[in-house]
């Protein structure tokens, strides 16, 4: 089977617009949402979720409170200003952890004269199976500050991969993150091909360099598409020129248009409303990835 994946160097670029659509043109093809931290495909394939599972992941220090003697060696050691102090009454102080400021590095576990600290593992998300109008979907949800947003990518990409197994589809659809971190690196890491999406300004180009720098890296076949390429078409031709001198094919362009507004109105992809040229460029766009 292939894999594409779509990302972008900035967030905003449209690359999830640009994935709804190809999920409509593709017709049969497992669809995998890698944005993880701020997931959003789910806002315009509307899926109806047929399996739940909880992602754990790194550890968080729990105090027992009737076992603690107040001695306070775990705030002594803790760096990260987790370990918050109270009065528990009687002129005794109480020690209680922040979940939100703890590592998970274990060293107050390890410094406790009792053994009063739960090192358990954190619930860090969720993952779901679900079914869209598009054909079948892996997403997921990280907490607010969780961790480890690279290990759930690739739970999410392993499960689409498993999907498409099962349903015997030639093609899975990745909507991934942006940027170049460890979320990235898990989503495109074994890609068939990635879609570049950026957009003509000094920010877009900047950070469309450093994707193709990281897609160069790991030797993944890359294309770029410029989307609101007629805002600044001078910036246009140096993006396209700065990307085929590092290696990436152009996969087209994309116009300005009102009609990707009207169509997340109605909850649609941009081809599945009359988009006319804005949904002749996306077919293009789709038809060059293709071949």
């Amino acid at each position: 089977m292939k894999e594409i994946v779509i990302i972008s160097g900035k967030g905003g670029t449209g690359k999830t617009s640009l994935t709804a659509s190809f999920a409509v043109l593709a017709g049969h093809a497992v669809l995998a949402d890698c944005d993880v931290d701020a997931a959003d495909l789910h806002l315009v394939l509307a899926p109806t979720i047929r399996r739940r599972e909880a992602f754990r992941c790194g550890h968080e220090a729990i105090i027992r409170q009737a076992d603690c003697i107040g001695c306070g060696a775990c705030l002594a050691w803790c760096r990260f200003e987790a370990i918050r102090k109270t009065d528990g009454g009687a002129g005794e102080a109480a020690f209680t952890i922040d979940p939100t400021a703890c590592e998970g590095c274990g060293v107050c576990v390890w410094s406790c004269p009792v053994k009063a600290i739960d090192f358990p593992e954190r619930l860090s998300g969720e993952w779901y199976v679900s079914d869209t109008r598009h054909g079948p979907m892996v997403h997921a949800r990280l907490n607010p500050g969780g961790e480890n947003s690279g290990k759930l990518v690739s739970k999410v990409r392993e499960t689409a991969r498993a999907l498409a197994e099962e349903r015997k589809a030639d093609l899975i659809l990745v909507d991934g993150p942006p940027g170049v971190g460890c979320a990235v690196i898990a989503s495109v890491s074994g890609a068939s091909l990635v879609l570049v999406v950026t957009e003509p300004t000094l920010s877009g180009a900047h950070d469309m360099a450093r994707v193709l720098e990281l897609t160069r890296h790991f030797a993944i076949p890359t294309a770029v598409c410029v989307n609101k390429w007629d805002l600044n078409a001078e910036m246009t031709e140096r993006i396209e020129s700065e990307a085929r001198r590092a290696g990436a094919a152009i996969a087209g362009r994309v116009r300005y248009d009102k009609g990707v507004t009207r169509a997340q109105l109605q909850g649609l992809a941009v081809v599945e409303i009359d988009a006319g040229p804005l949904g002749e460029d996306i077919r293009a766009v789709w038809e060059n990835l293709r071949s």
